[in-house]
């Protein structure tokens, strides 16, 4: 975990992106955690977290969701504390992912878009998803849980095509 930042314990993600165009249909854009196991952290997510729903044990919730990025600031904001999270889960990545409801959707076709990771109230990395032009969902970030126990985290930012069901499938894959 050289390339890692050393040293969180409770990070908010936050999320926020101009409302379409009057006559558009509403873009509508999701914050997702996926958790992996210590033993398999890059197989299939033990579970995931996104609108409507939280962790099993409490530890990462999101507290705001919007479906039209109306609103002052950020619209979606999601809670991960790391430092209460089992020690069988060793890797969280988290990504955004925009609902395919009103026709194929990029984020080209988004203005404004930024998430923003911090710890408290220390900005740790913000992402404009400027250069990710056709795609439909990005990861942005991953915590990996080092030898001692602690949480570090590094920015993760990999595009792909797919629709909200089939990123929580790709979204913890190795890179190859």
């Amino acid at each position: 975990m050289s390339s890692a930042n050393k040293g969180v314990g409770k990070v908010e993600v936050t999320l926020k992106w101009d409302p379409s165009p009057a006559g558009v249909p509403d873009h509508d854009l999701d914050i997702i955690a996926a958790v992996y196991r210590a033993d398999d952290p890059h197989g299939a997510p033990v579970y995931l977290v996104h609108f409507g729903s939280r962790s099993p044990d409490g530890t990462i919730t999101l507290q705001r969701e919007s479906s039209t990025g109306q609103g002052f600031g950020f619209d979606e904001a999601m809670t991960l504390e790391l430092n209460r999270l089992a020690p069988e889960y060793a890797r969280v990545v988290v990504g955004v992912a925009i609902q395919q409801g009103g026709g194929r959707t990029t984020f080209s076709d988004i203005t404004n878009a930024l998430v923003l990771i911090k710890e408290g109230y220390k900005e740790l990395d913000s992402y404009d998803f400027a250069g990710l032009g056709d795609a439909t969902a990005v990861t942005v970030v991953e915590f990996l849980r080092d030898d001692t126990g602690g949480w570090g985290w590094r920015r993760a930012i990999r595009g792909f095509d797919a629709d909200p069901q089939s990123f929580t499938e790709l979204m913890g894959a190795e890179r190859s």
